[in-house]
């Protein structure tokens, strides 16, 4: 019979399990805090970079003094605030990650462990390399398309810097002279919304970049295989495509370069996963427990805990 002292010795180890996750969260709050206030501090610098792209595409379209401005007293403050938090979250993400390990890793098997550990890494690097890609390419070309539109020859100007200054001169000459009456438009950007836009862009590719990481996870967990997902390239394609629609801002340019930017890394997934097939098969050849007629692979043995 389960008396009371029963019941509570049992809940002991969830009890464990709880404090141990208040613990890592603890840690990783804290992580995330010191990491905002650190970013806060140096928020104008990361703001002067995060406005590269536009300054530079400004620049580029005959503005010798970019100006940015804010339309309200608090404006700048929370701007600051909005790109320390964004800042403060990527710095503290190694800490957040290995007190995520830390919590995890008890519970897996070794070989799981092993399985695990390369992808936590990858992750954080490819996300790094799309925000990187993102900013210094992507943003650019975007920036450039949006302050050009109405001017066709800025964007051209803009896009192929190696224009000879010859072609300029004529189609200035060529030119209709200006008329006396009208409104001119002018660009006045606003330091939120142009940081924004940058953001957004380096959150899509960002995130988008794991790609292989999901996938090939998949792959691991027998999820997924390399036949299924080349099965499914034609509805990959226009997922793709859809996803770049909704994560982008609203310009052809910039959702044609996330998704041929992506579906690389589709295809780079496939290759990764046929490659795990192809070394399971290798060991289970080597154990004896492969069957070239069926295919059928025999469930695992149970495994030992490190």
């Amino acid at each position: 019979m389960t008396t009371k002292d029963d019941i509570e010795d049992s809940s002991a180890p969830l009890v464990e399990h709880l404090i141990e996750l208040r613990n890592r969260v603890i840690w990783a709050v804290g992580a995330f805090l010191v990491g905002m206030i650190l970013c806060f501090v140096v928020a104008e610098p990361i703001l002067d970079f995060m406005l590269e792209p536009i300054e530079r595409a400004m620049r580029e379209l005959g503005d010798p003094n970019p100006v940015m401005q804010y339309t309200a007293p608090q404006e700048y403050f929370f701007t600051l605030v909005h790109i320390s938090v964004v800042a403060g979250l990527m710095v503290s993400f190694p800490v957040i990650a290995y007190q995520l390990w830390r919590f995890v890793a008890p519970g897996l098997y070794k070989t799981e462990k092993q399985a695990f550990l390369p992808f936590l890494i990858a992750s954080p690097v490819l996300f790094f390399v799309g925000a990187a890609f993102a900013h210094y390419v992507v943003t650019p070309i975007a920036m450039t398309f949006f302050l050009g539109f109405a001017d066709a020859f800025s964007v051209v100007t803009a896009l192929l810097p190696g224009l000879s200054d010859n072609v300029a001169e004529v189609v200035v000459d060529t030119a209709a002279p200006v008329a006396d009456t009208g409104i001119d438009i002018v660009f006045q950007g606003k330091v939120n919304e142009t940081l924004d836009i940058s953001l957004k862009l380096i959150m899509a590719f960002g995130l988008c970049f794991q790609l292989p990481v999901l996938l090939t996870l998949m792959g691991k967990a027998g999820l997924a295989t390399s036949a299924g997902l080349a099965n499914m390239r034609r509805y990959a394609i226009v997922i793709i495509l859809l996803v770049a629609a909704v994560v982008t801002p609203p310009d052809v340019m910039s959702q044609l370069i996330l998704f041929f930017a992506v579906y690389p890394l589709y295809e780079l997934s496939i290759f990764l996963i046929r490659r795990i097939e192809k070394r399971r098969e290798a060991e289970l050849r080597a154990e004896g427990l492969w069957d070239d007629e069926t295919d059928d692979k025999p469930e695992d043995l149970p495994e030992t805990k490190a």
